[in-house]
C-alpha cells in the first residue's frame, strides 16, 4: 500500500510537469564542450589526467576508509544483538527533519575560500563515532530484559545518531561545496558528474569490503564440539 501510494503521488506529479510546464526558449544555450557520449568520456578522461583531479580523487575514494564498518555494520550488528528491526526503522524518523535542517545550516560554514576545512574538521570526530556505535553493539545484551530494550537505551542510540549525522553532512556538504567551486563552468555539469561520483564510489566501495570482512573477522565459538573453532562457514556448518 505504501509502494502503491507513492508510485501513484510520483506518477501524477510528473505527469503533470510534463504538461504544465514549459522551457523556456529565449535562454542562451549553455557552452558545453561536449558534443555526444565519445566526446564526454574523452573530456572526463582528460580532466582526471590533472595532476591535482588525480590526488584530489585518490583522496575522496580513500577517506571514508576509516568508519566504512560503523557505518554498514552497525545495524545490522544491533539487530543481531536483538534490537527489532521496526524500532531501528522508528528511530530513523527523527533523523529526516535534522537531515534537511543540517544542510542549509553546515552549508554557511563550507561557503568560504576553503570548504575543506569543514571536512577535516567533521572527520575525527566521525572516527570517534565508530567507537561509540561499537560501544552500542557492546552494550545491547548487557541491559537487553525479557521486554526488549529500556528507554534510555534508545535514547542513546538516537543521540549517537544523530550527533553521527551532524559529522555525515559536515563531510557531505564540505565535498560538494569543494566540487562546485573547483569546476570549470563551461563543462560544469560534467566535471561536477565526475566529481561526485568518484566522491559517491568512495563512500561505497569500503562498505561492500566491510559487509564482505563481516563473517571473516567475526570470533565464533562453538557449544558442545569441542576441537572445533567455527572460523570458516564449514567447520560453523558442522
Amino acid at each position: 500500500d505504501f509502494l502503491f501510494f507513492w508510485g501513484a503521488v510520483f506518477l501524477v506529479t510528473t505527469t503533470l510537469v510534463a504538461f504544465l510546464k514549459k522551457e523556456n526558449q529565449e535562454l542562451i544555450p549553455a557552452k558545453e564542450e561536449t558534443k555526444g557520449i565519445t566526446d564526454t568520456y574523452r573530456l572526463l578522461f582528460s580532466i582526471i589526467k590533472m595532476p591535482a583531479v588525480l590526488t584530489f580523487c585518490i583522496l575522496i575514494l580513500t577517506s571514508k576508509v576509516g568508519f566504512s564498518a560503523a557505518d554498514a555494520v552497525t545495524g545490522l550488528k544491533l539487530v543481531e544483538e536483538g534490537v527489532p528491526k521496526e524500532h531501528l526503522a522508528l528511530l530513523a524518523v527523527p533523523m529526516v527533519p535534522l537531515q534537511i535542517i543540517l544542510p542549509l545550516i553546515i552549508s554557511k560554514y563550507t561557503a568560504g575560500p576553503q570548504p575543506l576545512n569543514t571536512f577535516y574538521k567533521a572527520m575525527p570526530y566521525r572516527l570517534l563515532f565508530g567507537l561509540e556505535f561499537a560501544f552500542l553493539v557492546w552494550w545491547a545484551p548487557k541491559v537487553k530484559h525479557e521486554g526488549g530494550f529500556p528507554v534510555y537505551y534508545y535514547a542513546v542510540v538516537v543521540l549517537s545518531y544523530a550527533l553521527h549525522q551532524i559529522t555525515l553532512y559536515s563531510m557531505y556538504v564540505a565535498i560538494m561545496a569543494f566540487n562546485a567551486k573547483v569546476s570549470d563552468p563551461l563543462i560544469g555539469g560534467t566535471y561536477m558528474t565526475l566529481l561526485n561520483t568518484v566522491s559517491n564510489l568512495g563512500g561505497n566501495w569500503p562498505s561492500t569490503v566491510a559487509l564482505w570482512l563481516v563473517d571473516p573477522l567475526t570470533v565464533k565459538e562453538c557449544a558442545g564440539a569441542q576441537g572445533h573453532t567455527c572460523a570458516t562457514a564449514a567447520t560453523a556448518e558442522v
